[in-house]
């Protein structure tokens, strides 16, 4: 039998990161090692390990040390602590921020007057209220020392315009009939409703407002319109600029006169539009025409109504284009493109005039390098020369890190120009010559009409197929 004296040389004591368990190891062993389980215990303790000792995996090893040779045993169990819940914030209201598309009725149909759904609020109506953190649990550690846990942490409202809380900082209420709004940062607001009962002209000015802009007439050309929230028109809109936080409506329609803009977060409902630029971070929705303009969609372009037809222009979706006519008979140039965010696709534009520009500057550094290599070789490179070879050599180093910066952004907006295998554009009716259409990375024309077709990536290349 081993002295309890002798245990320090065969055997070796090791812990978790956190003390909640024990390993025990034999690191020497020979044939006349001996010891019982109650020694291993003794020298345990004598290690200060006296919390969770398992005394079947002493047991063990004291019946065969030789299975257990250069080998870590756990031989002792803490409890681990048990951290504490974060509290949360529960909302009472709708905050609802998916996408805002057409209402599709169950016969199939769209409703185009369902595309706006306001989360509104009346004074003193709960938004919100403060769910407390649960606390932990300690653990214990081999030794029998506490374990501290990690407690959960309060949640805090984020107040943004007209909120208040109650006393106790317990409940968030609105201060304010209007739309309840979640900023990107989380901060709620309850924006109020501006209505223009007229157009916007010389007499009402620009409109810079933090909520929802109601116009009940026209808006003028070169005049402006900013809101945080949706923007409504009763009427028309001529060579201005519209900026929404949330969903632009407009019951008439766009002459753009080739300049302004109607810019929103979400959908663009109107009419029609002519010579116009749109972007919309979702859906473009046009009951009767798109004619000679710039329309970009994060998501689709629907021009699909009784006349839906389209001439002219560029249009770009995310994911679908939906019209009933596109180009005419005069073969009119008209561009579709689909399968990638268009900011995406006009930042691969950017990069790549980057691109070219940085070769460029690079080219320049390497010649002017070259060149003082040369002088260097034959022994005239004087201080001055030293000085700028040093401050090139860096500067090429610095050009060669951004073209590679510049070609690893190229290369992964072209793999998500590659993933458009579900994009598409639907003709409802008829597609005539002229007509150049894009999927992702593939261009097709078409020279000839079709009619009732669809367009889709398949096979390596732009299918068109029958809708029927």
């Amino acid at each position: 039998m081993t002295s309890q004296l002798l245990l320090d040389e065969y055997l070796k004591l090791s812990f978790s990161n956190d003390k909640s368990v024990a390993y025990l190891e034999l690191t020497k062993h020979n044939e006349q090692f001996e010891c019982t389980a109650e020694q291993l215990e003794g020298f345990l303790r004598t290690q200060g390990v006296t919390y969770g000792i398992r005394m079947d995996e002493l047991q063990k090893i004291a019946l065969q040390p030789e299975q257990y040779a250069s080998e870590a045993i756990a031989v002792a169990y803490g409890i681990k602590p048990v951290n504490g819940i974060d509290g949360k914030i529960q909302y009472k209201v709708s905050l609802d921020s998916n996408p805002r598309r057409p209402l599709e009725t169950e016969d199939g149909k769209v409703d185009y007057k369902e595309i706006i759904r306001l989360n509104n609020a009346m004074k003193g109506q709960l938004i919100a209220e403060k769910v407390d953190p649960q606390p932990g649990e300690p653990g214990v550690d081999v030794s029998g020392e506490p374990i501290p846990y990690k407690p959960g942490k309060e949640a805090r409202f984020k107040i943004g315009k007209n909120i208040v809380l109650n006393p106790e900082q317990t409940a968030m209420y609105a201060a304010i009939d209007g739309m309840i709004s979640r900023t990107d940062n989380g901060k709620i607001n309850v924006f109020p409703v501006y209505e223009v009962n007229g157009d916007i002209d010389y007499h009402t000015g620009n409109i810079d407002f933090v909520g929802t802009v109601v116009i009940r007439g026209n808006v003028l050309s070169n005049f402006r319109v900013k809101a945080s929230g949706d923007i409504r028109v009763v009427g028309g809109v001529e060579g201005a600029e519209l900026e929404a936080g949330g969903s632009i409506e407009i019951t008439g329609g766009i002459i753009g006169y080739h300049k302004g803009l109607i810019k929103a977060a979400v959908d663009v409902k109107t009419g029609f539009i002519q010579d116009g630029y749109v972007q919309a971070g979702e859906s473009v929705i046009v009951s009767q025409s798109i004619m000679h303009s710039q329309v970009q969609a994060g998501n689709s372009i629907f021009c699909n109504g009784p006349k839906g037809l389209v001439v002219g222009g560029h249009l770009q979706a995310g994911e679908i284009i939906v019209a009933r006519t596109i180009g005419n008979t005069a073969y009119t140039v008209t561009e579709l493109e689909v399968g990638v965010l268009p900011e995406l696709r006009n930042q691969l534009v950017t990069l790549r005039n980057e691109l070219k520009t940085h070769m460029e500057n690079l080219d320049k550094t390497e010649k002017a390098l070259n060149l003082l290599d040369q002088l260097a070789a034959v022994g005239q490179l004087g201080a001055d020369k030293m000085a700028l070879r040093i401050k090139l050599s860096a500067t090429k180093k610095s050009q060669l890190r951004e073209r590679d910066d510049i070609k690893d952004s190229i290369l992964n907006i072209e793999r998500t120009l590659e993933q458009s295998i579900h994009a598409k554009i639907e003709v409802v009716h008829t597609i005539y010559g002229g007509s150049k259409l894009v999927i992702g990375r593939y261009t097709k024309y078409i020279k000839d009409t079709a009619q009732r077709v669809h367009f889709i990536f398949e096979n390596g290349d732009i299918a068109m197929l029958s809708n029927h």
